[in-house]
């Protein structure tokens, strides 16, 4: 086992995530290589010192900068607002450090694809946790494998309720095009599809902004977005996101159809997948809720007892240890810089489609 230097710019939400994910990989997934969290960057000394103690860094600052140039941290974890990836990242890359990195990517297109650029010749890993659910591996295996026959059709959505108050007071999160629910929800069934599906090549979308104002200010971007899109496979799909969607806490779900049956996930039951076949007579035909298990992806590390489930924080740990192998093993692993790329060139197609009210083809973009 060698141990590796950890920095993570950001010690919020997403910070703490992927520090506890880092403490704990090694021992779940026996890790050749073990983390050391070596410092924590936050956006003032006071936090970041709060959340080394926290979290258990051995140094803490408030410029990333200097956690970038320290010879002691080895690979970067940037876990901060979009619009500060991009440099954080080249800067990063610049030394020859691995870099894990956040979605959205950058905070739109252009920042995207000059950090594919930067990312050349270099270990980068984009974070899409939620498509790494022991369900959600297997439902993949399930299409791969032809068990649902050729696929129909592709509904998918991520549907949150955390501004559906419209007293909800104005915050930075409805401030600004890249922090609106398009920057922030929409990536994560847009990467869904594409990871289930495969790429999409056209796109109708409809965003709007349902609460224009809130307490304290002016929302300036969107809140929730209908999206039909075109897969290069010929199916026709749908994506829907939304912050205002009432009663829904984690609606990250999909339902995919095939000629020989369907399947149904919904983040809110992320232990289970509902698989329909269209086997045996009619009258017994149904969906079929099947827990998962030590038998399914990525679930044994964790529990050896089926139906004993696996949480938010252990799609995490599997992110780490993807991007742990990755260093290893010098190759990349999906989802990279450019599969987070493509998630914001159809990001951008479909803000275009809804202003122009046509379809748009994602290559333009």
């Amino acid at each position: 086992m060698t141990q590796i230097g950890i920095g993570i710019v950001g010690g919020g939400y997403m910070g703490k995530a992927h520090a506890v994910a880092m403490s704990a990989v090694g021992a779940v997934f026996n890790t050749a290589l073990r983390p050391r969290l070596e410092m924590v960057c936050a956006s003032s000394a006071a936090s970041a010192e709060e959340y080394r103690l926290a979290y258990g860094f051995a140094r803490a600052t408030d410029s990333w900068q200097t956690l970038v140039n320290d010879p002691k941290v080895e690979a970067i974890i940037i876990a901060t607002p979009q619009a500060t990836h991009r440099p954080i990242a080249e800067a990063a890359f610049a030394l020859g450090k691995p870099v894990f990195c956040e979605k959205p990517l950058g905070k739109d297109v252009d920042d995207s694809r000059a950090m594919v650029a930067a990312a050349q010749g270099h270990i980068n890993m984009t974070g899409f946790n939620y498509i790494r659910t022991p369900a959600s591996q297997f439902a993949r295996d399930l299409i791969n494998s032809g068990e649902i026959g050729n696929i129909t059709g592709f509904r998918g959505e991520h549907t949150e309720d955390f501004l559906a108050d419209p007293n909800a007071p104005a915050t930075w999160r409805t401030t600004g095009k890249a922090n609106g629910m398009m920057g922030d929800l929409a990536p994560h069934p847009i990467n869904c599809a594409l990871r289930l599906m495969g790429p999409i090549t056209s796109i109708l979308a409809e965003i709007e902004t349902v609460y224009p104002t809130r307490p304290g200010g002016e929302v300036t971007n969107d809140d929730h977005a209908h999206m039909l899109c075109r897969f290069e496979n010929g199916v026709l799909g749908s994506i829907y996101a939304s912050r205002v969607a009432t009663g829904r806490k984690m609606g990250y779900s999909y339902e995919i159809t095939g000629s020989k049956g369907a399947i149904r996930f919904d983040g809110e039951d992320q232990n289970a997948i509902h698989l329909y076949k269209m086997d045996g007579p009619e009258a017994q035909r149904g969906f079929t809720k099947i827990l998962t298990g030590p038998a399914h992806p990525d679930y044994a590390p964790f529990c050896q007892g089926p139906g004993h489930g696996t949480g938010y924080q252990d799609q995490i740990i599997i992110e780490a240890r993807d991007f742990l192998r990755a260093i290893e093993t010098g190759k990349n692993i999906w989802p990279t810089f450019r599969d987070g790329m493509q998630v914001n060139q159809i990001i951008a197609a479909a803000h275009a489609s809804s202003d122009a009210k046509a379809w748009r083809n994602i290559n333009d973009f």
